[in-house]
């Protein structure tokens, strides 16, 4: 059973409870910087899960046969959407992309992160200067501001987020360790539903307000999944 205390967010016992209704074809944003803040747990009930068709937001493709790479190798998702698909350990990935078995959209960092936060934004896009003269300009509108060329960039919303973060308190409020504050913050804000996993859930007034990062009111689903 899952447990609701005061606020919207929802606690769930188990990764696979929190993780049941994504939908085939979802688009789904996963937070972590290779693997710093890498939902592992929620990757591996989506996967059990059995949606397919899926199009996955996240910095990387995939690290080894773990997490994201795992998903990649049982054939659910469709396509990608990240900054770094290649790494010394993305052979997953390489190998489904040298077989066109997958999509790719590749994403400047930066841009990335952007079009993240514009989604959590309200914002309809930004004029960024990074792609220009490059294939990741193509079909886009440009234009000339202040004599300098820029691209549109458009938001890139989710329709759930698998997060990892530090602690939660009773009602949601999340805070990170370390380098696991990366992409995690920003994509609780671009998708519809988020879901996360937290090492611990401590009392209401356990944690400084000035150290929570990401506020209930981005998130949806907790579930403890202890380090």
């Amino acid at each position: 059973m899952t447990t609701t205390i005061p606020g919207r967010t929802r606690f769930f016992p188990d990764p696979d409870e929190a993780v049941a209704d994504i939908a085939d074809g979802a688009t789904v944003l996963i937070g972590g910087f290779g693997t710093a803040g890498h939902p592992l747990a929620l990757i591996d009930a989506l996967r059990r899960q059995g949606a397919a068709d899926l199009t996955v937001v996240s910095n990387n493709a995939g690290n080894a046969d773990l997490g994201l790479a795992a998903l990649l190798a049982a054939g659910r998702v469709r396509k990608i959407i990240c900054s770094f698909p290649r790494q010394s350990d993305s052979w997953v990935f390489d190998g489904l992309y040298r077989a066109g078995q997958i999509e790719l959209e590749l994403v400047p960092q930066g841009t990335l992160a952007e079009r993240l936060r514009c989604a959590g934004s309200g914002l309809g896009g930004f004029w960024c200067p990074t792609a220009v003269g490059t294939p990741l300009a193509q079909g886009k509108e440009t234009r000339i501001i202040d004599g300098a060329e820029y691209v549109l960039e458009l938001p890139l919303r989710g329709d759930v987020a698998l997060l990892q973060a530090h602690q939660a308190d009773e009602m949601g409020n999340l805070v990170y360790r370390r380098t696991a504050r990366n992409f995690n913050p920003v994509m609780a804000t671009a998708a519809a539903t988020s879901v996360v996993q937290v090492d611990g859930v401590v009392a209401l007034g356990t944690l400084d307000p000035e150290a929570v990062v990401t506020p209930s009111l981005y998130v949806d689903r907790v579930v403890v999944v202890p380090t």
